[in-house]
């Protein structure tokens, strides 16, 4: 069943602020002010401001006199729109094929097809959180069965990701204000004004009263909420983007057919990118079906690709997902992302011996949605900062690991504490207890003395760490080590931990 991800930007008029004005404090409160005539007041202000009591609606004047250090923003709405139209795109490059502006703050995801990628629906509402917090962007982040309610919960519930499970849709807003029906202002006050204040009570109603009051679009929305009528998302689409389409006069549904007409739109795909010189990286395909609903199904490929018979595959594979329902009337084919793809001049078997692509393989297991990877050295000395992960078909890191010392074949996500006994400062321990279980030492190597990165992170100037590979009395070897010289207490708080296993 497709689902819905909502994306509120709450503060994104002065997130936008701060982010195009590196110069501002990251604690200076900032208010964005609007104008009608001679009057002003705060249409925005972002959490620092309304810490210290501004408000939104409040007079300029009056918001100014509250804090001296209040930096006041004129609006600027046309440059809002357009970071949120980037900010659409990027999700739609990262996230879901379809991705579409939710009125002036926020976007709308129709997950299906994509959620998976993401590892389920609670890491991926995580990892969006997450990567707008990054990019200093206020989000709340909500998915449920409809539009409306991820639409509703995203702005009433103040928590930062909230899903709502699947068939719960009016339980989770049946208490929430009818402000959240997306209904114009007019019609919301007139409805308060006739005693309606959540959406449960307007929902208990009969319908011809409101229809013959305020129209049909009460009765629609309430509807749309509650997944008792469609509302298709239409993504957001900009020329750069390279996309082929077929409608169909009579609709199709058999998936022979289908699998049809998505080979010749790969055909022509393909046809487009040749043009740029591009190679897509993800592919989504669209279909629009006769009841005005869409289905997604998205493809992504390790590294560039223009392989008509390999892209063809990758959706072969998958079209037994599409639920045709009483018909598809279109199909769609995009290049969500797609980069620079040079031809190159494949070599002779006979003259040297061809090194197998394995990207194929790698495109199998990343669109079942599992993680492929490679590990690559990182220019540190502290263990967990010396390695990365990286593309599998990323070119080789021309960093390398140190080789002086023997490191293990486990290292622990994070260290983990001990307890030692040994003589400081330079003695490895006699025994450790690690997990519950008492280790004896029979055998050490060590200190190797590690020495913290001031450079990178100034609180480490003083840090440091000696670490001793020890073998308990069963031939079981470990990487521990001791936080401090062993002398100085700034220099570490000489805590032993356990970091790494060796075979």
């Amino acid at each position: 069943m497709s689902r819905v991800v909502s994306i509120f930007l709450p503060d994104l008029p002065t997130d936008r602020v701060r982010r195009d004005d590196p110069s501002i404090p990251d604690d200076q409160p900032i208010a964005v002010i609007s104008k009608s005539g001679a009057k002003r007041w705060v249409s925005s202000a972002d959490a620092a401001a309304r810490k210290v009591g501004v408000r939104v609606g409040m007079p300029a004047a009056k918001a100014q006199a509250l804090f001296r250090g209040l930096k006041l923003v004129d609006a600027d709405p046309a440059a809002d729109a357009i970071t949120l139209e980037r900010i659409a795109l990027w999700a739609l490059e990262h996230y879901s094929p379809i991705v579409a502006v939710d009125g002036n703050e926020g976007l709308v995801l129709d997950t299906e097809g994509a959620d998976h990628l993401q590892g389920g629906e609670q890491p991926m509402v995580t990892k969006i959180f997450n990567a707008f917090h990054a990019k200093k962007l206020t989000a709340r982040v909500a998915i449920a069965d409809t539009w409306g309610t991820a639409h509703a919960c995203a702005r009433a519930i103040k928590r930062e990701t909230v899903i709502v499970p699947s068939g719960e849709t009016f339980r989770a807003v049946e208490k929430l204000p009818i402000s959240l029906l997306r209904l114009p202002e007019k019609t919301v006050a007139d409805l308060r004004v006739l005693g309606f204040q959540t959406i449960g009570e307007l929902s208990a109603t009969p319908r011809a009263p409101l229809a013959l009051r305020f129209g049909p679009e009460v009765g629609r929305r309430l509807d749309q909420m509650r997944g008792l009528k469609p509302e298709p998302i239409d993504p957001i689409r900009t020329a750069e983007i390279v996309e082929v389409s077929r409608s169909f006069q009579e609709p199709i549904g058999a998936a022979e057919t289908i699998n049809k007409y998505v080979g010749r739109l790969v055909v022509q795909l393909v046809g487009e990118l040749e043009k740029r010189g591009l190679g897509v990286r993800r592919t989504d395909l669209i279909v629009h079906k006769v009841d005005n609903t869409i289905q997604a199904i998205r493809a992504g490929t390790a590294k560039p690709a223009r392989d008509v018979a390999w892209l063809t595959k990758l959706f072969k594979d998958r079209t037994e997902r599409i639920e045709p329902g009483f018909g598809i009337e279109k199909l769609t084919l995009v290049a969500a992302a797609a980069e620079p793809l040079e031809e190159e001049q494949r070599s002779s078997s006979l003259v040297e011996e061809e090194t197998p692509d394995i990207t194929p393989l790698i495109d199998i297991f990343g669109n079942r949605g599992q993680k492929v990877y490679r590990v690559a050295p990182v220019a540190s000395d502290v263990p967990e900062r010396s390695v990365q992960r990286i593309s599998a078909v990323a070119e080789e890191s021309e960093a390398t690991w140190a080789g002086h010392w023997r490191r293990p074949v486990r290292l622990l996500s994070r260290p983990e504490v001990i307890e030692a006994i040994a003589l400081l400062p330079d003695h490895p321990p006699r025994s450790v207890t690690w997990r519950g279980t008492r280790h004896k030492v029979v055998r050490a190597d060590g200190p190797e003395r590690i020495f913290g990165e001031w450079w990178r992170r100034p609180a480490e100037l003083e840090a440091v760490r000696d670490y001793f590979m020890i073998e308990n009395e069963h031939g079981e070897r470990f990487w521990i080590f001791r936080a401090g010289d062993g002398v100085d207490l700034e220099t570490g708080s000489h805590r032993w931990f356990m970091h790494g296993l060796f075979a």
